[in-house]
């Protein structure tokens, strides 16, 4: 669970992860390292995005760790179309290349974050709690990266943000642009010489006044409306 700031709480049950990925012997890997964590419960295991979808609605896992490349249905339109279902689950995909160009389509589509399919045992937990918890497990200089492939692909950006933006109020566009750059709550307030709470109520109202449904979906904005640019 997570307020709308996407601060984790404290959780009363074993986090539940569907696990996705077309290589069976991956699969039984996964859930042996995540089997030896206390409080990782891995309640199915799908070959597939399209099975990836049908279990997400019938489990409703906490979190689906989904390979990206998969045949039938691929991890980016899984992605899709658990998010357009309003599921309450959360997607980490997973990738053997940290600038894979479909993890930006990914991101777009609504997934938490990515994680490289060799990172370590404790980073791969760690990074499932987190996302678990509503936040967004992407490394900053990797998101950046992935940002400034997207915008490339974006029209020239240099006229005033889209009007959508302009319902924010000067600090929560402030509060934007450093959520763009990387930057943590408490790394904002500090940036912004406020407190850590006054920090995560912006973005609370940053993500309501724009309809969003987490921080990767405001750092996409961000990028898309101009207000935030590449190297900026």
């Amino acid at each position: 669970m997570t307020d709308r700031a996407g601060v984790p709480a404290r959780r009363a049950r074993p986090v539940r992860i569907l696990l996705v990925d077309d290589q069976p012997l991956l699969r039984t890997g996964f859930r042996m390292v995540l089997g030896a964590e206390a409080d990782l419960d891995v309640v199915g295991e799908a070959g597939d995005g399209a099975e990836a979808v049908e279990l997400a609605r019938r489990l409703l896992p906490d979190v689906v760790l989904m390979e990206i490349r998969m045949p039938r249905m691929d991890g980016v339109t899984a992605t899709r179309r658990i998010v357009a279902a309003r599921l309450p689950v959360r997607v980490l995909l997973l990738s053997s290349l940290d600038l894979d160009e479909h993890v930006v389509g990914a991101l777009r589509a609504g997934a938490s974050g990515f994680l490289a399919k060799d990172a370590p045992a404790g980073n791969l937990a760690s990074a499932i709690r987190t996302v678990a918890g509503g936040d967004l497990v992407v490394a900053p200089r990797v998101l950046r990266r992935l940002l400034d492939r997207l915008v490339q692909a974006l029209p020239d950006p240099s006229g005033t943000p889209r009007p959508v933006v302009g319902a924010l109020t000067e600090r929560e566009r402030e509060v934007l642009v450093q959520m763009a750059r990387g930057l943590s709550n408490l790394e904002i307030a500090r940036a912004l010489s406020v407190s850590e709470t006054t920090v995560k109520t912006h973005v609370r109202h940053v993500l309501t006044k724009l309809g969003l449904r987490d921080r990767v979906q405001a750092v996409v904005l961000a990028y898309e409306s101009g207000l935030v640019r590449p190297g900026g």
